[in-house]
């Protein structure tokens, strides 16, 4: 039976960096109150605003995913890309990247689980691998939300959130025990769809607002959250999660070489990795530079170990992800 392994990632942020005190600017905040309540210091957002910014950071990582694992475009034979915010309403980004990268009428799908996306894009591929239909894949998490957020002091509860950024990783099928994927969980609850979404555009609302030229509902066309109940959510479903892959596996907390949680919060990665008792080097977080990217987290925390030498053959990381829709999801990798 074949099983997926990692052979290489990379990832890609715009080099315009936006701190807290630049967002002082714009609405009443300040570093320390973000700080205090997210951990976060720092972003980057994509400028100067341009179609196509999504794959186009997508297709940086890729690059630079390709070259780590010594392979050719040609050589990928899907890419499953996760995001929320695609460069066009229809069609997804997947297909932009495919161009992009010149591979000609290879198959290329989109996975809409926001902030789990890319553990739900792990999934997919993994399935295609398992069943001998495609070889090597190419799983993307890219997002460019700067365009949607309102950095005004009405909207600072989600403006002070969220970054741009594009992560990449490619699987390939091994017969190798014990090694690459050793299993995924996803898990979803539509009943809290309302709590964290942007309503607009959207065939949900009589009458279509946004295509018409009439003033725009700010609850509408802005991202909107219970701040609270996604946060008292996230820290039961993301080590509830991350316990039952290791159960899945046999394993326990004291097995996980590196836990990557999805960087949505620095206090919420803290409660989890209080509750799973894990010491702080076996936990790895960026989102004090980078902010919430969204399904672009996992895909740039992995890329940035991997830069730093720290991803070792034999070691076990444990991701798990928590967001909007609700969805959750988590996956063991033995590397």
């Amino acid at each position: 039976m074949f099983h997926s392994k990692i052979v290489g990632v990379g990832h890609f942020v715009p080099e315009n960096v936006v701190t807290n005190h630049d967002l002082e600017k714009l609405m009443d905040t300040s570093d320390e109150w973000i700080q205090e309540r997210t951990g976060i210091q720092e972003r980057r957002f994509y400028t100067p605003p341009e179609k196509g910014s999504t794959a186009k950071m997508a297709y940086k990582a890729s690059l630079i995913a390709l070259e780590r694992a010594k392979l050719k475009p040609d050589d990928i034979d899907a890419i499953v890309f996760a995001t929320l915010s695609p460069d066009f309403y229809f069609p997804g980004s997947g297909v932009l990247l495919q161009h992009m990268l010149g591979m000609g009428t290879k198959p290329a799908l989109d996975v809409r689980a926001q902030c789990s996306g890319f553990i739900y894009a792990l999934s997919v591929a993994d399935q295609f691998i398992k069943t001998g239909m495609y070889k090597r894949i190419l799983v993307i998490g890219s997002e460019t939300q700067s365009i949607a957020l309102d950095l005004t002091t009405r909207g600072r509860g989600m403006g002070v959130l969220f970054g741009d950024g594009g992560g990449a990783a490619i699987l390939e099928a091994t017969e190798e025990e014990g090694k690459g994927i050793l299993s995924t969980h996803l898990h979803s609850q539509g009943e809290f769809a309302d709590v964290l979404c942007i309503r607009e555009p959207g065939t949900n609302e009589k009458g279509h607002s946004v295509y018409e030229n009439q003033h725009l509902q700010f609850d509408k066309i802005s991202p909107q959250m219970d701040g609270q109940l996604v946060f008292k959510n996230a820290i039961k479903r993301m080590p509830e999660v991350t316990m039952e892959a290791l159960q899945a596996n046999g394993l326990t907390p004291a097995d996980i070489d590196m836990f990557l949680p999805h960087q949505a919060n620095l206090r919420i990665s803290q409660m989890v990795q209080k509750f799973l008792r894990l010491p702080d080097d076996k936990v790895y977080n960026n989102i004090q530079k980078y902010g919430n990217t969204t399904a672009a987290t996992l895909p740039i925390l992995l890329s940035d170990l991997w830069e730093q030498g720290r991803i070792k053959e034999g070691q076990l990381f444990a991701l798990a992800a928590f967001g909007s829709g609700f969805t959750w999801a988590s996956t063991l990798i033995r590397w």
